[in-house]
């Protein structure tokens, strides 16, 4: 394989290892192979995963193109032609969004809060903004025109028609959708919220954290640190079970059996509790999902953000503490988009190929994400347009627009009744695929929120009814 101009190497083209590279002459390499952006951390992932054997030369890792090239062409090949073959010729492929960076699809606070079945910004922009394609032959909005989106979701539409200069009106069924929508498109005061952060960081510290707790875990840390590195050395480990010479099921087993006789230990060493002592009616989820310690932290952080005075930020920290629950849940780190079963010991991984535990704390996301969200709205903040949007609750296929809108946002309310909607963008509902109110139960029971499950169109739960399965699934 011919090494690629203007990348320097240390070795001559006679050389064996003449097609090693560091990690950013990959991510050089790559970005050119693929047309678009790979940045060294991308390349960095596939070493540390096993998809790509890593090298080690002078204490640096370096990586062969060869295998990176047939790895992209195993993984990636050419989707355009693939799909083309399948759709049609005249499938307009710049759609698909292929060349965008992950950074750009989760751009500012489109990533404030996960949530299922969003389409990406770019996919709105497109359709609502005049200068994204040259050879548009149509342009449906213009600044100042009111878009509706019927089933708002966590609020893509709106944000982008906030950055347009379109004034937008969102409807969802769900509660805690109008929650993040509202909290992102709502112009915050950083200061405040800031200070609101640091409060109850510095109130969680003195009254949130079991110092018995904080032994345990970092003893625990410890032992793992060493099962695995003995058991699970990467990305060696990684590259054995992906070209078969270790059984990944039955290896595992033998060392989950292991670790689990230590985990036990210290659990008795240090008096740690790890299950409920005492389920609490109307907390289901909770009760199920999180093990003592972590909901005995989210209780004392929910509790610190009802003392909040400002809408606001009160709503804000709503989404951190949510945001926060979400990845604190009892489960495997490959379950957490769709759970399985609770994990309350330490467990084999397939995400990470080494033994990983469930948390016992809440503290590090909350920090992170506490972090992360002051710095998302930050910058949408300097790039947000004086156009009013707002997400309304209730179902789009009854609610009176401009009464809902009063006493919640009466000026978006008189645009919309002097000069109607001009227009609705929207992505319906996964039918049979989502359920969207429980991928929030968390969520529901914290903030005792009211669920309107059954006014979910096509919710999953209803998949195996007799009409669903007549419309959707019969056979042909």
């Amino acid at each position: 394989m011919n090494h690629p101009v203007g990348l320097p190497t240390l070795f001559g083209p006679h050389d064996e290892a003449y097609d090693l590279v560091n990690l950013r002459q990959a991510s050089v390499w790559a970005s050119d192979h693929l047309k678009k952006d790979i940045t060294p951390s991308n390349i960095s992932y596939l070493v540390q995963y096993g998809r790509v054997k890593k090298h080690v030369l002078g204490g640096s890792t370096y990586v062969s193109l060869s295998d990176l090239k047939d790895y992209y062409q195993h993984h990636v090949g050419d989707k355009e032609k693939e799909w083309k073959s399948k759709l049609g010729d005249d499938l307009n492929w710049s759609l698909s969004f292929d060349h965008v960076r992950e950074k750009d699809t989760t751009k500012h606070v489109h990533r404030l809060h996960p949530y299922k079945g969003k389409f990406i910004p770019q996919l709105v922009e497109y359709f609502l903004d005049e200068h994204t394609d040259e050879y548009k032959e149509e342009v449906f909005f213009q600044p100042g025109d009111i878009v509706l989106d019927p089933f708002c979701g966590s609020g893509t539409t709106l944000v982008q028609s906030n950055e347009m200069g379109l004034h937008a009106v969102g409807v969802d069924v769900s509660i805690f959708n109008t929650l993040i929508s509202n909290v992102k498109i709502a112009q915050h005061d950083i200061d405040k919220l800031s200070d609101e952060i640091i409060r109850i960081a510095s109130y969680f510290l003195q009254n949130g954290i079991n110092d018995r707790n904080v032994k345990f875990e970092a003893e625990l840390l410890e032992e793992l640190k060493k099962f695995n590195k003995e058991h699970y050395p990467s990305p060696e480990f990684k590259r054995m079970v992906r070209i078969g010479e270790i059984d990944e099921r039955y290896y595992s087993a033998d060392r989950e059996k292991e670790v689990v006789t230590i985990y036990n230990d210290l659990v008795s060493k240090h008096g740690v509790k790890i299950h409920q002592s005492e389920l609490v009616a109307g907390r289901e989820y909770l009760n199920k999902w999180y093990l003592a310690p972590v909901l005995s932290e989210i209780d004392i952080l929910l509790n610190q953000v009802g003392k909040v005075d400002c809408i606001n930020s009160r709503r804000a920290l709503e989404v951190i503490l949510s945001r926060t629950a979400r990845s604190c849940r009892a489960t495997r780190h490959a379950d957490l988009a769709t759970l399985k079963e609770p994990v309350t010991a330490p467990y084999y991984c397939k995400k990470h190929g080494k033994i990983c535990k469930p948390l016992f704390s809440v503290k590090s996301w909350w920090k992170r994400y506490s972090q992360d969200t002051l710095n998302r709205l930050n910058t949408f903040n300097e790039i947000r347009t004086d156009a009013h949007q707002y997400c309304l609750q209730g179902d789009s296929r009854t609610v009176d627009i401009v009464d809902a809108l009063d006493n919640k946002h009466n000026h978006l309310k008189d645009l919309v009744d002097g000069q109607g909607i001009q227009g609705i963008f929207t992505s319906p509902p996964y039918v049979g695929l989502i359920d969207y109110h429980e991928q929030h139960a968390y969520a529901y029971e914290l903030f005792n929120y009211a669920r309107s499950d059954e006014k979910e169109i096509g919710a999953r739960y209803l998949r195996d009814r007799e009409w669903l399965q007549k419309i959707f699934f019969r056979k042909v």
